[in-house]
């Protein structure tokens, strides 16, 4: 069988620590020559500037396929179509087009009065300016907002029908959360190639649990047994690669080509997963930020 295709999602600075952190990790990973790279924004749109910022930075100097996280949170229309402007006179050519989370204490999201309502407006109006390639998200297990059995399906539906071509997927911990959301998919009229898994190596089992459960990403009790016991040999990071190569291993057996990963900015288990799965590096970049 021949190497999955890849792609990973980094989030940008907010030191210079971890400035250098985000370049450590393009260096290491931009020679596994993902299809696109993603740059998160922080919950509320805090972090706009600086997804700006890295988004043309990695663009411009490494020469990568970049996708500039885009969200509904506290703008208006004209103040979010005017950063998608600058994006595209970046020459960024994707967008992963998210509703986003409220800003931290302002609990469900809340659109603004002269933004965008939701996930579906933002990708219509994208689509109608013809210049990107939209990418959105997708739920395996139910959104934590979800409205009950077949929701999320219907709502991923309606974002592809707005102008999406493919949807990237919150993270899960076994294959088949995935194979029954895509075959609901295929169910709903969705082509399942356009579902691209998203992978999460697990380095500190505590501070995913934490975050699977703020997102309602289903926790077996296996995988908590597992962590729990490798914490005691100090053996997390190896748990976690283990996890994630036979997880996509798993998912490569029924039909997947893709991979979208998490890094979390720290390139080393997901560089590992990779020449697991057969992906190998093409030459090295010489170029720094």
């Amino acid at each position: 069988m021949s190497a999955p295709r890849v792609s990973f999602e980094f989030f940008p600075p907010q030191s210079l620590e971890a400035s250098f952190r985000l370049w450590e990790t393009v260096q290491a990973l931009a020679p596994l020559k993902p299809g696109f790279v993603s740059v998160t924004y922080g919950a509320g749109g805090t972090t706009r500037k600086l997804t700006h910022d890295a988004v043309e930075t990695i663009h411009k100097h490494y020469g990568l396929n970049v996708a500039a996280h885009l969200t509904c949170v506290e703008a208006t229309r004209a103040e979010t179509m005017e950063i998608v402007e600058s994006y595209a006179e970046a020459g960024v050519t994707e967008i992963v087009a998210l509703r986003g989370d409220p800003p931290k204490g302002h609990g469900r999201f809340t659109p603004h009065p002269d933004g965008f309502a939701n996930s579906c407006e933002l990708v219509a109006a994208l689509a109608e300016t013809g210049k990107f390639k939209i990418r959105v998200g997708a739920y395996p297990d139910p959104h934590p907002e979800s409205k009950g059995p077949g929701s999320d399906v219907r709502w991923l539906k309606k974002k592809f029908e707005a102008g999406a071509s493919s949807a990237i997927t919150q993270f899960f911990f076994e294959a088949e959360t995935f194979f029954r959301f895509r075959d609901e998919c295929e169910a709903e009229g969705i082509d399942g190639s356009k579902i691209i898994p998203g992978i999460l190596p697990i380095e500190k089992w505590a501070g995913v649990r934490r975050f699977a459960e703020r997102c309602g990403a289903h926790i077996p009790t296996w995988v908590d047994d597992a962590f729990e016991k490798a914490q005691r040999d100090g053996r997390e990071a190896l748990l976690g690669q283990a996890m994630a190569t036979e997880l996509c291993s798993q998912l490569m057996d029924g039909g997947v080509r893709d991979f979208h990963f998490y890094t979390l900015n720290k390139p080393h288990l997901t560089r590992d997963i990779c020449h697991a799965l057969g992906v190998q590096p093409e030459g090295h970049l010489e170029k720094v930020a």
